[in-house]
This record gives C-alpha cells, structure tokens and sequence, in this order.
C-alpha cells in the first residue's frame, strides 16, 4: 500500500487563516494527519501587561475578527468584577445584543464557507448576502463591521434611540424573511446531506477528552453553553433553548448552527423586547483593586474563558485567556482518519477554525 503526504497550509485556497496540516493517505482514503500551529502568534496575553486596562480594551478586539465584540464583553465583565461595579441594565442588554449579532454573523460565514467547499456556490452567495443584513446592523450601531469598539469599562460606548431600534427591527425582519428559507434548504439539500451525514463523527466521550465546546461539542450530544450554565446579565433573565444533536458528524455540525442562527434572532427580538431605559455607562476608577476572578462567556465557537489578576494598578499582573479553537484543533487529527480525500474540507471547515484566535 503506497502512502503520501498532502501538505495543506500554511497558505491554502482552503484556508481562511495560516494553518498548516499534513495528511496522509493511501489513493484516495485518508490514514491521518498532524498540524502545526503558530503562524500568527502576537503575544496579546503579554502586551495586555504593558497596557493600561483602558487600553487593553482596544487590543483584546484584535484577538478576533469575527468575534471581537464578545472577548471585549468578557474582558470588561472581569475588570468590572475585580471593580465591583454592576453595569447599568440597558448596558447589559446592548452588549448581549451585539453578542446575538455576531454569533448569527458568525454562524452565516462558517454555513457559506462550508457549502463553498462542497461545490454550493449559490448557498455560499445567498448566506454571505445575508450576513451582510447583519454587519449592517452593527454598523449602524456601532460605527464599525469588523472592530465594533462596542464595550468600554462601565458600560456601552453608544446608545439606541426609538429610530436605531426600529431600524434593528426592521432589519432582522428581512433578515428572517430571506434566511428561514435558505436555512431549510440547507436541512433538506441532497448534496449537503449525502456530503456531511457521517462524515468524521466525534463521540461524547471524545468531546469531554479534548475539553471541545460551543457548536462542535453541542453537536455530539454535550448541551455545554455558558448563557445558560455560567450567564453574564442579561442571559439569566432570557429564555432560549440550548441546541444539541446526538449524530457528531459533519451533518450534526452543520445542523447545529443552523438552528443556532434562528435561536439568535429571536433572542434578538426578545432583547429589544425587554430592554430597559436609563444609562449606558457608568463611572469607575482607572486603578483596580488587587484580586483575581475568572470570568466565562460563550462566543460564536464557544466559551472563552478569561482570568485577570490585579495588583493594585492601572496594568493588569496577569491575563489569562481560553479560546475555544485550540481544543477543537486538536481533534483535527482524530478526525482526519477512515475518510476520504473529498471529506478533507468539510473536516476543516467543520471545526469553524480561528487561527488568530488560537495563535493570539
């Protein structure tokens, strides 16, 4: 049986970011693989040190581009908890609306990068084209697509009046009007199915191994969500449901973010709902007092995990930060064995990888 290597990466037209993974097959089934990581390492966790917490702000929203907003959220609940500061409600809400935004965002990339890989350039099109609706949004609220620059420490940098939030509203109904039935074509498209059912399934077991989460671990039957299992404010006071399915193939994956993108849009509709009135900042003071705390959150791929520890002054002594991609990564390898060549891409888009993210 003569074996190859097939190098993908570190510059691939199958990558988003700079990975780099050598596969092993024998014709056209695949042995294994391994991977290599690093590439875009910046060294955030130790620049955080040099910076005050004001500004740490601003970089923790390089961490990633497609999540941004929610390691922002993280980062500031635990500066306000070392503080004992509680943010005013309608801060509350604005920052978990932005979280729903980004994740429906974040889910529409990944659904069109997958059916990009499988050859479904019109499913491709038709979630990229939505996705927009929703970078329209943040846009309007926020200033920015990509780096929202939502969060500040005490609250929210921007406030919604009646017109931004008619106009939210009006947006998210055409969104729903031209997603739910691009959604269903996705459950019941035959080549998305005859693609993904089977294809590389991860157990429950397997998921607890490697400590995966978000989408990847929901997927195979481990309702793990920090909305509902560690909730910042305002998730304790909302009401949505955790999605699981019990398959942990590809399919599953897919399944799962699709009807994650539908739980969003209505969490935004009830965020909207149940907003309240009043400020959306409040003063705090430039030094935090000595401590350390831990805070969870559950970001488009999953939690992060962020643990900040103060000495007293205006520079955090320690930040420490858990991305939910460096454990998927490391299932790449497990997953990349008794299937074919052709599988390869729905594997790797499957995990939804955020290299920037993983590397920091």
């Amino acid at each position: 049986m003569t074996k190859n290597i097939i190098p993908i990466g570190p510059q691939h037209p199958l990558l988003k970011e700079p990975i780099s993974v050598n596969i092993e097959v024998s014709g056209e089934d695949v042995l294994g693989g391994s991977l290599r990581i690093g590439y875009v390492h910046r060294g955030i966790e130790r620049l955080a040190q040099e910076r005050t917490y004001v500004q740490n702000v601003h970089l923790i929203e390089r961490i990633c581009g497609i999540c941004s907003h929610v390691h922002t959220t993280t980062f500031c609940y635990a500066v306000e908890d070392l503080l004992g500061v509680e943010i005013p409600p309608r801060a509350q809400y604005i920052r978990a609306l932005m979280c729903e935004l980004e994740r429906i965002h974040s889910h529409l990339l990944w659904i069109g990068i997958l059916a990009k890989h499988i050859g479904l350039d019109m499913v491709f099109m038709h979630s990229w084209h939505n996705r927009e609706i929703v970078l329209d949004i943040m846009e309007a609220l926020s200033g920015g697509r990509v780096s929202h620059a939502a969060n500040l420490i005490g609250g929210v940098r921007f406030d919604m009046d009646a017109e931004h939030e008619s106009m939210v509203r009006r947006k998210l109904q055409k969104l729903g009007d031209q997603l739910f039935g691009v959604l269903d074509a996705i459950r019941t498209d035959p080549t998305i199915r005859a693609r993904t059912i089977g294809v590389a399934p991860i157990t429950a077991d397997q998921i607890r191994e490697y400590s995966v989460v978000g989408p990847v671990a929901r997927a195979s039957g481990v309702a793990v969500d920090m909305r509902r299992d560690s909730p910042l404010p305002p998730y304790d006071k909302l009401d949505f449901n955790v999605i699981t399915y019990p398959e942990g193939d590809a399919w599953a994956r897919t399944m799962v973010r699709v009807d994650e993108t539908r739980e969003s849009l209505k969490l935004c509709e009830s965020i909207l709902d149940q907003m309240p009135e009043g400020p959306v900042t409040t003063r705090v003071r430039r030094k935090v007092p000595a401590g350390e705390t831990v805070i969870r959150a559950e970001a488009p791929r999953g939690e992060v995990f962020y643990y900040l520890r103060s000495d007293g002054s205006e520079f955090p002594a320690r930040l420490k930060i858990r991305t939910p991609t460096l454990a998927a990564l490391s299932l790449i390898p497990v997953q990349l064995s008794e299937i074919r060549v052709a599988d390869i891409p729905v594997v790797l888009a499957g995990i939804d990888l955020c290299i920037a993210c993983a590397d920091r």
